[in-house]
């Protein structure tokens, strides 16, 4: 509009006076643009503040937890399973990390206590990607016609027998005779404790008496009140019951006692483990899933207090107990053909002590993930 006003100015001064006209039509044209680009440059700078408050926005919003899956550049979701301990404990860093938005995908996290819970929802499609014991991953494997991936070794050994007031044990061969009060009947524990006792001459349905609890807490709540009590249990739930037991005292390391037996390959407690049909759809997000379990277990060794916060913040066990367990936890990542090859050796090793163990037969090579 103003440079509607100024050519209309130009005509009725040109009847007058072409050359004073002209000089002065410069001039205001010259002042009005000056004026023009003050305005536009205000007005830029207006532009830039509020597209620089809208991108801060849009940060902020991204790293809230749960919007990852959200982001156009995301890779999906992933419905995540857990036992309460050690199994779960490896992820917290993975899970803390997908909260804040800093993942490629969302993670919708699952805790039970029980092994036997957990696995019927991998079946089901109510969790993708399961930390399970390895022999249960078998079972599964060969009761779903092969519907299940291993993924990764997650935890090694882990178990320990404890005794309570005197310390009679001191070798396998003393709990011979002995009612040991433990929980894992049908998992790790039972098995890794049968083939122990095998190597020493024992077996575990006669010469000891197996007092089987349904969870960690059922076996601190009993042997708070039995005298004299044997127990077996994982870390970190070890740590935690010498919280709260007096002159409760490790006595056998049965990884240890594992690997003098030297026939059994590694002692492994628990893998990931994964529906076939998720991973088939989700190759990249499962690759990706994998690298970051392998980050998030090395960050939790090497910075253990903090990570003892992230353990209780998932309601694991609390902070305190969490770090003083954590290096007793053995917690690793093993993937491609070593995860392959130490699996085979411990499954055959259960096969060969009980074949019901692993599910009634040794699973196949499509069963292990090497990422091929």
């Amino acid at each position: 509009m103003v440079l509607l006003f100024f050519t209309r100015g130009k005509k009725y001064v040109l009847a007058q006076n072409k050359y004073i006209l002209e000089v002065e039509v410069k001039k205001r044209i010259l002042a009005v643009m000056a004026c023009a680009l003050l305005a536009l440059s205000g007005c830029a700078k207006a532009n830039v503040n509020e597209s620089s408050t809208s991108a801060e926005s849009s940060v902020a919003e991204s790293t809230q937890p749960g919007t990852t899956g959200e982001n156009e550049e995301s890779l999906g979701s992933i419905k995540l399973g857990g036992l309460k301990g050690p199994t779960s404990i490896g992820l917290v860093k993975l899970i803390d990390d997908a909260n804040k938005g800093s993942l490629a995908y969302s993670v919708d996290f699952d805790m039970e206590t029980a092994p036997d819970v957990m696995a019927p929802k991998l079946l089901n499609g109510e969790v993708d990607i399961a930390a399970l014991p390895v022999n249960m991953g078998s079972v599964l494997f060969n009761n779903s016609d092969g519907k299940v991936t291993m993924l990764d070794i997650s935890t090694l050994g882990i178990l320990y027998i404890l005794e309570k007031g005197n310390q009679s044990i001191k070798s396998v061969e003393d709990l011979k005779g002995k009612t040991i009060i433990a929980h894992g009947q049908g998992a790790t524990p039972e098995y890794s404790l049968s083939y122990i006792l095998s190597g020493h001459g024992m077996d575990i349905n006669t010469d000891v008496t197996m007092d089987w609890k349904s969870s960690a807490d059922e076996v601190l709540a009993t042997i708070e009140n039995t005298d004299n009590a044997v127990v077996m249990l994982p870390q970190p739930f070890v740590t935690v019951a010498q919280t709260k037991v007096q002159n409760l005292n490790t006595v056998l390391d049965l990884t240890k006692e594992w690997d003098a037996l030297g026939t059994g390959g590694k002692l492994i407690t628990a893998g990931l483990f994964v529906r076939n049909d998720f991973l088939e759809s989700n190759k990249e997000l499962v690759d990706e899933f994998i690298a970051n379990y392998t980050d998030s277990v090395k960050w939790i060794n090497e910075n253990v207090e903090e990570a003892s916060k992230l353990v209780e913040a998932n309601d694991i066990i609390k902070a305190p107990i969490a770090a003083k367990a954590i290096p007793y936890c053995n917690l690793v990542s093993i993937t491609g053909d070593e995860m392959k090859s130490a699996t085979e050796d411990y499954l055959m090793t259960l096969f060969n002590l009980n074949p019901k163990s692993v599910g009634g037969a040794l699973p196949g090579e499509e069963f292990y993930y090497t990422g091929k």
